[in-house]
């Protein structure tokens, strides 16, 4: 078991405290992240960029917040100018809220690394099956309104825990997909101090090789940690994956090919405890990989799995070189 440090905690007590309003959409305004994408599981083509056809994220409330919300799905139906065909439109996703004892602390499982086990553990409070429909396609599709009070509540963050998995239940087409945790029904009014995490990260890099594409997620380094191994798959060499920290000035991880999975080690340091890393990703200049969906998660010394927060804690990292002055003696 890890041992959780006053700064650590502190650390993660202050996203909710002093949390950005800019936490709310999913992917992050600072991850410049066209869209999280999840496929239809019927023809199992992994080599499109989903592993496992299901996606986990979760919403923190903070406990101090006591009125309804909702959670707005941006484009929810699989068909149009957004999503990816594979053949011809024939996918249904099932969007699941849940909230309750246990929808993120039962088990390794509740975490919704893979969609087995106890994936869907705590109370289901809301769920809809989206297929072709061009009511919802680039438009919003509201789930709500939730009771804060219905969620888990997490001690650590001092915040309820909510819950949304988007699965694809059928066809082999590709969701292109955002979320929005919101007061309001019909529109996007940030919540202060929320936040959103997961813990496998399935999304949509940039259809651009300009070097102003770079996209970013933040891996949250908690007391305890050692070193941490990032697994991604399916990268299709698309470019440069590089780590910065207030501590390390970009140090370059190896990426995956076509539907394979490629791994690295990063041994962490002091300065980076209580903070979250900065992952970049550069897409390549020489040519242009298109519709390139990629997954990753992260894993600490002890096979646990790393929350990337949508708002990085502590702010987006900046690297702070530990300059030594020197005193230079005057010519004589």
């Amino acid at each position: 078991m890890q041992v959780f440090s006053k700064i650590s905690l502190i650390s993660a007590l202050l996203l909710f405290s002093l949390g950005s309003l800019y936490s709310q959409p999913v992917p992050g305004v600072d991850e410049n992240i066209p869209f999280l994408m999840s496929f239809g599981k019927d023809g199992k083509e992994t080599s499109w960029g989903d592993d496992d056809f299901s996606q986990t994220w979760f919403f923190t409330i903070p406990k101090d917040y006591k009125e309804p919300f909702f959670i707005r799905v941006y484009d929810p139906d699989v068909s149009g100018n957004t999503d990816e065909l594979n053949g011809f439109w024939d996918t249904r996703m099932l969007y699941s809220v849940y909230g309750g004892k246990g929808c993120y602390t039962f088990d390794k499982s509740s975490k919704g690394i893979q969609p087995e086990g106890n994936y869907k553990s705590g109370v289901l409070l809301a769920s809809r099956v989206f297929g072709v429909d061009a009511r919802y396609d680039e438009k919003w599709y509201t789930f709500g309104p939730f009771n804060p009070a219905d969620g888990e509540y997490y001690p650590k963050w001092s915040a309820n825990i909510f819950k949304i998995i988007c699965d694809g239940i059928s066809g082999n087409d590709g969701n292109l997909y955002r979320y929005f945790l919101s007061k309001k029904a019909d529109e996007n009014v940030p919540i202060e101090g929320a936040n959103a995490f997961t813990h496998e990260y399935c999304f949509r890099m940039w259809n651009e090789n300009d070097t102003s594409f770079v996209s970013h997620i933040y891996p949250y380094i908690d007391s305890g940690c050692v070193y941490v191994r990032q697994k991604n798959f399916d990268w299709d060499n698309d470019g440069d994956f590089i780590v910065v920290s207030n501590a390390r000035n970009g140090q370059r991880q190896t990426i995956s090919g076509e539907n394979n999975w490629s791994e690295g080690r990063l041994q962490i340091m002091e300065e980076e405890i209580g903070k979250s890393l900065d992952f970049r990703f550069y897409k390549r200049r020489d040519y242009l990989v298109r519709n390139n969906n990629v997954v990753i998660y992260v894993e600490n010394q002890y096979g646990e799995n790393l929350p990337f927060f949508s708002a990085p804690i502590g702010g987006v990292p900046v690297y702070k070189p530990n300059l030594k002055v020197t005193k230079v003696k005057p010519k004589k």
